[in-house]
């Protein structure tokens, strides 16, 4: 669990990020496109050491091509209709995402009803925290967000399920994960991108490489080396975790009002649904 911790503690930063200074300002494709590229870049020297068969060599960019390529594409275009607070809000589902993909990938046909529980637990909890009024354009955004959590929820749990060998070869190749995101979001900017919108400022430059290097690079290799080290309901949960601490993110450098008497009961409740969702790995 610790390493989903740590990383949802560095994610917490990349909502308000990605907001304040690179949407409206740098095209949504070429955001994209040069956050998976940095982290693809990151473990190339890895990558080039070693030797993979082509089965998951595949698998593995099909991962990455869904988790993040397809993902950011979804999520970076949902902030022209969303305000951050609304963005987070609509990645509630996403625990019923990861426990429902997680039953129909592994042909079960009931997962236990702890998982079940520990992520309507989490969904109601992250209500709690993040519900408030909406703005007129919420439905197409509301729509790409639910596309962006899909593609993450599936992403995570086919990485969960692929086996890859131990942790220390997962980091040799995990350099495919981001090369298979890149040729996605790399096809997206070819063919959508307003290359006039390229970054210009050395915030926005500064904002790529912690997205890149940091919260991608090594923030996907944390969470999909942790994912393996715990159950469905309890990943499930944890995905809820991120919204709690993007709020204080946004109170503690940002200096946004912050409702605490919802902050502290959701993540309450959250932080109960890890905990129902049980200690067994699956």
């Amino acid at each position: 669990m610790i390493l989903l911790w740590l990383v949802t503690l560095g994610w917490a930063f990349s909502f308000s990020l990605i907001g304040v200074y690179l949407s409206g300002q740098v095209d949504d494709y070429i955001s994209v496109f040069l956050r998976v590229t940095l982290a693809a870049l990151l473990f190339a020297p890895l990558l080039m050491r070693v030797h993979v068969s082509l089965r998951p060599a595949l698998s593995l960019m099909a991962i990455g091509a869904v988790q993040i390529g397809l993902m950011y594409l979804f999520l970076f275009h949902a902030y022209a209709h969303l305000t951050v607070p609304e963005l987070l809000l609509f990645t509630i589902f996403t625990p019923l995402y990861v426990t429902l993909i997680d039953e129909v990938m592994i042909g079960r046909r009931h997962l236990p009803g702890r998982f079940w529980a520990g992520a309507a637990l989490a969904v109601a909890g992250a209500a709690v925290i993040r519900y408030g009024e909406l703005s007129d354009s919420f439905v197409t955004g509301f729509l790409l967000v639910q596309g962006a959590n899909l593609c993450f929820a599936a992403g995570q749990v086919a990485y969960k399920r692929l086996e890859l060998g131990g942790e220390l070869e997962q980091v040799h190749v995990f350099g495919l994960f981001f090369l298979g995101a890149a040729l996605v979001s790399g096809l997206g900017m070819a063919l959508f991108a307003d290359f006039a919108n390229m970054p210009a400022t050395g915030g926005q430059w500064g904002v790529l490489l912690w997205l890149g290097l940091g919260a991608s690079g090594l923030g996907y290799l944390g969470w999909n080396l942790g994912a393996k080290r715990v159950n469905t309901g309890q990943l499930a949960a944890m995905n809820n975790m991120l919204i709690p601490a993007g709020i204080l993110v946004n109170f503690l450098f940002w200096d946004r009002g912050v409702d605490w008497l919802r902050l502290l009961v959701g993540g309450a409740v959250i932080a109960a649904a890890v905990w129902i969702s049980g200690k067994r790995n699956t």
